[in-house]
């Protein structure tokens, strides 16, 4: 789309100067002569660039100005004036004006301004794309990392649909959190919400906690129960532990699928639901249909739409996200003074696998809260196993990530590797060093930012920060 450029300038002679000055760019171009003119514009069209003439006939053009800012309307501001001095040109920048232009100028210097102007408004386009799709709560989840940002992407997509979704992950990982969200998200919300962790019921009593059973069905069953399938009629029902379903169960479950009809337990009367499925589990599935334990043919009809949530490992600063949230909140229940994590326990927490995901994690942090107070987290607070986790240097050395170095080839390195400068000429500005040295320390330990940074001997959050304004810096 061409940008649309606006000017405001009375003078019609030198309005179509403009226009010739800016006749080679690939812009859409309206002329106006009057303030009255270019607040109708901006109300009905707002243009991208604005070149804005002080003296106009009939008003100010800070009004104007004042009027773009007040409104917080994305337009740059170019003030143009034959009428300029500090004074006006400070006044301008302070009211929002992008840029200032004093009459008389050569046309280079419009056509810089403009495209200048024109790259911003790009920039800010990209910035606020970036926002939209920048979530780091969604649905009772935290994280903004890449892959949890796919994962959102793929609930909001799923959950329109009345097709089974399967989640697979492992234990704490957040299954059930993940069906939640794909129900709110769905037509459906407004109706009921069903969870059955299979592993968690006696399998003799499994099928009556799905299809219900009438009085006198088994030995205890002295009332008639209505089960999770009339419960969610009209909602969602989510299997949890699908995999460990009885094999006799999962027949009449297939059925209940294909057809949306069961039988209470001891009926002979058949009911219809209108049930959106969605199971999971942390088990390989296929290993479980391979080993006999899982039907095939109900394999496929729940694996429509497959969602694979990542272990906490996976998500790169997430942890410290949610560490600080559980932080905050468990504090604040116990009374505590917590407001942060020490540097060194961050690179733990960042370095440490996290076996048991965000379920361990919250373990942690309440058993952090409860048994400590101060303003910063120590290593000396943390639990077990962390208190015996100690990420040295030492530790990545016996790991083979990094090799010892002798004193003649770290000579050799600093005498070669552009660092230390042997003229006044090979200075290098120290930003553009550190940048190098810590995507090499990136790179040497094949992509774990958490144990670069312990190498490096800083923060892994201070790495993250640096690598997001590099790539917020770097155009597109």
């Amino acid at each position: 789309m061409k940008p649309n450029v606006l000017i405001v300038e009375d003078s019609h002679s030198i309005a179509l100067l403009y226009r010739e000055y800016l006749r080679n760019e690939t812009i859409q171009l309206t002329l106006v002569e009057t303030g009255n003119e270019a607040l109708e514009f901006i109300k009905n069209n707002p243009p991208h660039i604005m070149l804005l003439d002080l003296q106009l006939p009939d008003m100010d053009g800070m009004a104007i100005l004042k009027y773009v800012t007040d409104q917080h309307l994305e337009i740059s501001v170019v003030v143009v004036t034959g009428h300029g001095s500090v004074n006006v040109a400070v006044d301008a920048m302070r009211n929002g004006a992008f840029d200032f232009i004093e009459k008389p100028f050569v046309p280079e210097r419009l056509l810089i301004t403009l495209r200048n102007a024109i790259e911003r408004q790009r920039l800010s386009a990209l910035v606020e794309s970036y926002k939209e799709g920048f979530r780091d709560n969604y649905h009772g989840f935290i994280g903004s990392s890449v892959v949890m940002r796919g994962i959102y992407h793929i609930i909001e997509s799923a959950a329109p649909s009345k097709a089974t979704v399967f989640i697979t992950g492992e234990s704490g990982t957040g299954k059930e959190l993940c069906a939640e969200a794909i129900h709110k998200e769905s037509e459906r919300k407004n109706n009921a919400f069903v969870a059955i962790n299979c592993a968690a019921i006696p399998r003799d009593l499994m099928e009556s906690e799905i299809f219900g059973h009438v009085k006198g069905a088994f030995t205890g069953a002295h009332l008639t129960r209505q089960g999770a399938a009339s419960t969610a009629n009209g909602g969602t029902l989510f299997l949890d532990e699908i995999c460990d379903m009885d094999m006799d169960l999962q027949t009449k479950f297939l059925r209940f699928i294909q057809t949306g009809s069961y039988q209470p337990v001891g009926s002979s009367e058949l009911k219809k639901a209108d049930i959106r499925f969605i199971c999971a589990t942390n088990k390989d599935p296929l290993k479980e249909v391979a080993g006999g334990r899982f039907r095939e043919d109900l394999y496929y009809r729940l694996h429509v739409i497959p969602i694979t949530l990542p272990s906490l490992r996976k998500r790169d600063a997430d942890v410290m996200m949610i560490a600080r949230k559980f932080l905050l909140e468990y504090s604040e229940e116990e009374g505590k003074r917590f407001k942060d994590f020490m540097p060194q326990t961050e690179s733990m927490f960042l370095a440490y696998n996290w076996p048991g995901n965000v379920r361990q994690l919250q373990n942690v942090m309440r058993n952090i809260v409860v048994l400590n107070d101060g303003e910063f987290v120590t290593p000396e607070m943390l639990p077990p196993p962390l208190n015996g986790f100690h990420p040295q240097i030492n530790h990545l050395l016996d790991e083979g990530i990094f090799m010892k170095p002798s004193i003649s080839s770290m000579t050799s390195i600093q005498r070669h590797s552009g660092i230390l400068p042997d003229s006044v000429e090979s200075i290098r500005p120290l930003a553009d060093i550190e940048r190098e040295i810590i995507e090499r320390a990136i790179s040497l330990c094949n992509g774990n930012i958490p144990k670069a940074a312990i190498h490096l001997g800083i923060s892994a959050s201070t790495i993250y920060r640096k690598k997001q304004n590099w790539d917020a810096a770097t155009p597109h």
